[in-house]
């Protein structure tokens, strides 16, 4: 095939690109004019159809005139804010249950001012009821009430009330329209109240009676009734209505009151009013609004002016400063003396009173206690305002029974008293024999002692026994291979021997007990049994006859032989075998037997 062929591939895709090169140059200058036609640019247009095509608001539109559409609804009424309530008030729960810092952060700059404004306007309505009572108390007009209130049997108070009262409105009930069920009721304090389904019962029937009586266009009714110094208002709404009992004579303000109650009651209850059937629960709802409604004026005097109260502050102020200065600060110098009194071992505060401008204390004290004159000066109370009586007696405390025990049995310094709250006398450390047994017979006549405790006391001479018997069986006396003989500077140790076997004896003897010395000899292994056995008891008899010619009674003294049974060391060189030549000491100590 030469160069020059023609291949169908490239002449097939030439084919096609040519194609698509037309219809998009075919596009373009329907799109060139479309343009001129409509004078219109291709965004703009395209934008157009995809509105056509899609007709639903957008997010982003309505997020262009939320703003101007909440602030034109807000200028027409109320009832954009009314309906946010709810969601607000959601929104702010859920904030703080989130993250109560951040309310708390944005409310801070108010809470400080709006203290200020409560703290404020609290002390000026006291201040104000203050300067009333006292003028209802002690004016001219107050005792005019009086002979009233005791003239018609009614209560000062309830006089007072009529004559300084404008109006009170003292019930509130709201009553379903189609039916005449009560649906709420709400009623000021100190009125006496009648069965609230019964009233609303006999305003629905007084509505209808005038309603069938008279020629009474649609939708109109009662709108006032008045008993005396009763006024009954009632407003309409379309299934509800509000019906309020008032006492005095109330502006004409206050049926706006009434009318923006039932209003937004209708508002906010609308669906449960139009379905109800006699439950009421859903209606505790409107207890806000209607609570709006309870409203009290009372006379304005023509002028506010506190001088009554604050003459009478600023009396009380004086007299209490001066008297309340003297009189705390004595007080508290007294308590301050009774309390260090009882705090204080010894002694017992049986009464205290005072009178005649002086203090007094009358009581218990042991001899061994503080003096209580000492704790007046400390307390900067005037002696000569103080009268006390002691009465002497023993105090069974445990420190005052320690001192009285010390006092009798005159311990040693090594010994240690303690008494518990028992009474029990514990005795710890050391003593001579004589002062134990000296002790023990005493403790009988101690007031507040209960036993004697001395198994944790020694006495003096038990440790010198033990001390003794502890030195006698340290000592060992060696002696040469195969003889009697002690070896060199072995002699050295008997009179030392010879001393602490005569001391352990004598003392053993004044405690009443029986010691024992036992004088054991031994051998090595070197040699025979037989030899052995003799060798070892020649050398405690050696021993027994020394201490024989001291002057030590060999009744007390026992000399064994027991040859190389009781080995000091094993014999493994030949410097075991030395020590195991020797002689050791057992003492045994018992008790006298009765």
């Amino acid at each position: 095939m030469s160069d020059y062929s023609t291949n169908p591939i490239a002449k097939a895709s030439s084919e096609a690109l040519n194609s698509n090169s037309q219809t998009s140059n075919v596009n373009d200058e329907l799109t060139l004019l479309r343009s001129l036609l409509l004078d219109i640019e291709p965004t703009k247009l395209k934008k157009f159809y995809e509105r056509l095509e899609n007709p639903q608001i957008q997010p982003e539109d309505i997020s262009q005139m939320l703003p101007e559409a909440v602030i034109l609804r807000s200028k027409q009424d109320k009832q954009l804010g009314q309906v946010m309530v709810s969601t607000v008030e959601d929104a702010i729960e859920v904030s703080v249950k989130q993250d109560h810092n951040v309310l708390a952060d944005a409310l801070f700059p108010v809470i400080g001012p709006a203290t200020r404004k409560a703290i404020s306007t609290a002390l000026e309505e006291m201040m104000q009821s203050m300067n009333q009572t006292l003028e209802h108390s002690l004016s001219p007009q107050s005792f005019k009430w009086r002979l009233e209130a005791k003239r018609t049997g009614k209560s000062f108070a309830e006089i007072v009330l009529l004559r300084t009262l404008v109006y009170r409105v003292e019930q509130i009930f709201l009553i379903h329209k189609n039916s005449g069920l009560l649906l709420q009721h709400l009623v000021t304090t100190q009125v006496a109240v009648q069965d609230p389904d019964l009233v609303a019962a006999m305003l629905t029937a007084i509505q209808d009676f005038v309603q069938d009586s008279f020629s009474i266009q649609k939708g109109d009714g009662i709108k006032s009734l008045r008993f005396g110094e009763l006024t009954i208002w009632i407003e309409e709404g379309p299934q509800a209505l509000i019906a309020a009992m008032i006492r005095g004579n109330p502006p004409q303000e206050l049926r706006l009151v009434l009318q923006e109650a039932i209003e937004k009651i209708h508002l906010k209850l609308s669906r449960e009013i139009k379905n109800f059937t006699g439950e009421t629960e859903a209606f505790q709802l409107t207890k806000p609004y209607l609570e709006a409604c309870l409203v009290v004026q009372y006379k304005s005097a023509a002028k506010q002016n506190y001088t009554y109260a604050w003459a009478f502050l600023g009396a009380i102020a004086i007299a209490c400063g001066i008297w309340g200065f003297f009189t705390i600060r004595e007080q508290l110098r007294w308590q301050a003396y009774l309390q260090k009194l009882n705090s204080q071992p010894g002694i017992v505060v049986i009464n205290s009173q005072k009178g005649f401008g002086k203090y007094f204390i009358s009581g218990m004290r042991d001899p061994l206690a503080v003096d209580p004159n000492t704790l007046i000066q400390q307390t900067n109370i005037n002696p000569k305002m103080v009268n006390s009586q002691w009465q002497p007696y023993l105090s069974l405390e445990p420190q005052f029974i320690t001192k009285r025990v010390e006092q009798l049995l005159s311990p040693p310094q090594t010994v240690s008293l303690q008494v518990d709250n028992n009474g029990v006398l514990n005795i710890t450390g050391y003593a001579p024999r004589k002062w134990i047994l000296e002790a023990r017979k005493l403790w009988y006549f101690i007031p507040g002692i209960t036993k004697l405790q001395d198994k944790n006391f020694v006495e003096i001479e038990l440790r010198q026994l033990e001390s003794y018997k502890k030195q006698i069986e340290q000592q060992i006396l060696f002696f040469s291979e195969g003889t009697t003989e002690l070896m060199p500077d072995e002699a050295n140790k008997l009179p030392n021997l010879f001393i602490s076997i005569r001391k352990c004896l004598d003392i053993a003897k004044y405690l009443g007990k029986n010691a024992h010395i036992q004088i054991i000899g031994h051998t090595s292994s070197t040699g025979t049994e037989g030899q052995n056995k003799l060798l070892s008891q020649a050398r405690a008899n050696k021993i027994l006859s020394y201490l024989k010619s001291q002057g030590i009674n060999i009744n007390q003294s026992k000399a064994i032989g027991v040859s190389y049974t009781i080995p000091l060391q094993p014999e493994v060189i030949t410097e075991s075998k030395k020590v195991n030549r020797r002689v050791s000491f057992k003492v045994f100590i018992a008790n006298t037997s009765k």
